[in-house]
């Protein structure tokens, strides 16, 4: 089993162009069922959601060829609509696949997904809209089979859910009609995916705003397009620097995307430089956060949440973060304790004093964004960190230890888990 091994205490510095983004790509190569004349996907991420979707596409008959950065996938050929369970189970982004499959065969099976265990997130709102356009639902022994033929209708979501959008978004492309979507999620996500839909012939508009509409065609063609990069990596590796007292330019990124993470970064104490296409940061004394809320965009990610409760670990003064979007996603707080973080939780509630340092420890990663706090809290931590579960991390960041090392940190994947005293300091494993 492998475990991540950091020696703290290194600034950070470079630059750094960021991967593609993980929740755009695997709504994207389940759009690509829908194509039936060939895709060219470039900017792909080699994550493990990532090839684990494109062994679904595999599984259901799609030719996949993933190469560098760049996955061309042929689905002509696909006729199972049964997704197999043991992969379904593997992420909860499997559920992408229900409005292509649904709309390319006239009928779909899948079991329950999986992913990350960071609070209930219900699929009515999925299943809800899919019933709008016509899909009969049945529900029996874990699986989920949905069939019919869809038509255009107009249908509104109870919550602005990105997955549900984005699924009735991908049955409705070449539904009988217009389809129209009120109270949409807005995250650019959405957009990357109305992009690479037209691309190749789609008729989508209002992706960004609250209501998305989608005339329905007959069929897509052949297309090439490359990825959005990843916002939330990108504040990832932002953090990073500011939590080290770094200097970092991340190239080629859409800094509109990052607003609510850069105006928090200066209020931290960060100096940032924010160009058409880059967003440089130099980071000193990190300073308390009065207040963050998560909330869907355009407002501060619920992604981002624990890589920022680490950051303001080592501030000075008291922070307050209240999680609005998923009540349960808090299981990187005992971990960061172990390394010496003062922080309280009450309900959705997170207080955070400073502390001038933090020590390393053996820690777990129980969820992907709890692993890239945990990150995050090593780099800056005296000592030796040892983080297990790093396989949460390779869901989300393509091999973010190698990325580190280019940019000056002290940090290795080994084999087996090191033990580690706290304060150890440096020594060979």
């Amino acid at each position: 089993m492998e475990s991540i091994l950091i020696r703290g205490g290194r600034r950070l510095s470079g630059r750094l162009v960021v991967q593609g983004a993980k929740n755009s790509i695997l709504p994207i190569l389940a759009a690509s069922l829908l194509n039936c004349q060939g895709v060219h996907l470039q900017r792909v991420p080699d994550l493990d959601d990532v090839r684990n979707m494109l062994a679904i596409l595999s599984s259901l008959g799609a030719e996949v060829n993933f190469s560098g950065d760049e996955v061309v996938l042929d689905t002509a050929g696909v006729k199972e609509y049964h997704v197999p369970d043991y992969l379904m189970r593997e992420m909860r982004s499997g559920i992408f696949l229900l409005g292509p499959l649904l709309s390319r065969l006239g009928k779909v099976r899948v079991c329950y997904p999986g992913g990350c265990a960071i609070g209930p997130r219900p699929i009515n709102l999925h299943l809800g809209g899919l019933q709008a356009l016509g899909a009969r639902v049945e529900e029996s022994n874990g699986f989920i089979t949905l069939s019919g033929r869809l038509k255009g209708t107009r249908t509104g979501l109870d919550y602005p859910s990105v997955g549900a959008t984005e699924n009735l978004m991908l049955a409705a492309v070449m539904a009988e009609g217009e389809t129209v979507i009120y109270n949409a999620a807005r995250e650019p996500e959405i957009v990357d995916l109305q992009n690479f839909l037209n691309k190749g012939g789609a008729r989508v508009s209002g992706a960004g705003s609250s209501t998305v509409v989608i005339r329905g065609v007959k069929e897509l063609h052949r297309t090439s397009y490359r990825v959005f990069p990843d916002r939330i990596v990108s504040g990832t590796y932002l953090m990073a620097a500011a939590i080290t007292g770094g200097e970092l330019t991340l190239e080629d990124i859409i800094p509109g995307h990052l607003t609510a993470v850069t105006n928090l970064l200066r209020e931290s104490g960060a100096a940032m430089e924010i160009g058409a296409d880059q967003i440089s940061i130099r980071g000193g004394e990190i300073a308390a956060i009065r207040l963050a809320c998560t909330s869907p965009y355009p407002g501060f990610p619920t992604d981002l949440q624990a890589p920022l409760t680490a950051l303001m670990t080592v501030a000075n003064g008291r922070s307050l973060i209240v999680e609005k979007v998923f009540k349960k996603r808090f299981r990187h707080i005992p971990e960061l304790q172990k390394m010496g973080a003062r922080i309280s939780q009450k309900n959705s509630h997170v207080a955070i004093v400073g502390v001038p340092h933090l020590t390393g420890a053996g820690v777990e990663a129980t969820d992907l964004r709890a692993g890239a706090a945990l990150v995050l809290a090593g780099l800056a931590a005296r000592g030796e960190t040892v983080i297990k579960g790093i396989r949460y991390i390779d869901r989300g960041y393509d091999d973010l230890p190698r990325v580190l090392v280019l940019l000056g940190a002290d940090i290795e994947r080994v084999k087996k888990p090191a033990v580690s005293q706290p304060g150890s300091g440096s020594r060979k494993v």
